[in-house]
């Protein structure tokens, strides 16, 4: 596990490189991969989007492709297709953006929602159903997505369904000063993704991923996870709370923070740290909520400040 988690952390400082001023950022998406989850982002264009995912894919040795969808984007274009083949006489498939291990979803929310659906089995089940033949699509496999915030120019609502597919949900947001003028200072004739030198590859990213799952949490700490995602569901603020796959992604995003930190236990603190991304995005809000203009963080803050925390969490 030292080793593994040795390599982790070169991937951090690689990524960093690229991506300036986004070291919680950087380490929350890596607690996402090691815990083989799909990320969401939700951002306005320009802020490193694309960067991140390239500088991850290179630190990582991961083949990594890119879709920027668009209405006229369709569900082939993702899964793949066959197309016939004079030269060999029979239909032959070509394989789709999917079959890779990072894909970059680019403005998922401005594509038809028959698009959208497309990535559904891939996210869940990491295979692709075309014409009756169904596919796997290379392991590890990861999607990046991005949405534009909602009332943009041609977006549209994601369903519940596609959202709930993701393990976690996040924004970049803004450099700061001092970052955005490193960056503006540092501008050169080679990309600042192409610094990034590989310390992975695929083969590894996947023991890594195996590890995971031998980090140890105590029955009180399963409890405490259990009762955060039932608070969510009777919330007067919360229309629709989080159903049994969040409990299950904050078990593994849990995991994958203490096994990030060098430890082979979960505390409680690591659970609160994940909460707010794993919860964010698979709650709805009541009309009340709405009329009051009251915020999610509040909302999740306010169920962490409510729910007990294990006893004796000290000595977990």
């Amino acid at each position: 596990m030292q080793n593994y988690s040795e390599k982790a952390q070169e991937v951090l400082t690689q990524v960093n490189k690229a991506v300036i001023g986004k070291e919680n950022e950087i380490q929350e998406i890596m607690t996402a991969f090691l815990a083989n989850g799909h990320i969401l982002l939700e951002d306005i264009p320009g802020v490193g989007k694309t960067t991140l995912a390239v500088a991850f894919s290179r630190a990582m040795g991961l083949d990594c492709k890119r879709v920027q969808f668009t209405p006229d984007v369709m569900p082939s274009d993702i899964t793949g297709f066959s197309i016939y083949r004079r030269d060999k006489e029979k239909f032959v498939y070509q394989e789709g953006s999917v079959f890779c291990n990072l894909l970059l979803a680019d403005e998922i929310n401005r594509t038809s929602p028959k698009t959208q659906s497309a990535l559904l089995e891939v996210m869940e089940e990491r295979k692709v159903s075309v014409e009756g033949v169904t596919r796997d699509v290379p392991s590890p496999f990861l999607v990046i997505a991005t949405q534009n915030p909602l009332g943009s120019a041609g977006t549209q609502r994601l369903p519940e369904a596609q959202v709930d597919r993701f393990m976690i949900t996040m924004t970049l947001g803004y450099p700061n000063f001092e970052s955005e003028l490193f960056i503006a200072k540092s501008i050169g004739k080679e990309r600042r993704t192409e610094i990034v030198q590989p310390v992975l590859n695929a083969e590894t990213l996947l023991e890594m991923q195996k590890s995971i799952f031998d980090v140890f949490v105590k029955d009180e700490v399963y409890e405490y996870i259990v009762n955060l995602v039932t608070a969510t569901r009777n919330h007067p603020y919360i229309k629709q709370g989080a159903s049994p796959r969040a409990t299950i992604a904050l078990v593994q995003m849990s995991k994958a923070s203490a096994w990030l930190k060098g430890r082979n236990f979960v505390t409680p603190n690591d659970v609160r740290n994940q909460f707010p991304y794993v919860i964010a995005h698979r709650i709805v809000l009541a009309s009340n909520a709405v009329m009051e203009n009251t915020k999610k963080a509040d909302i999740i803050n306010d169920i962490m400040q409510k729910t007990p925390k294990p006893i004796g969490e000290r000595k977990v």
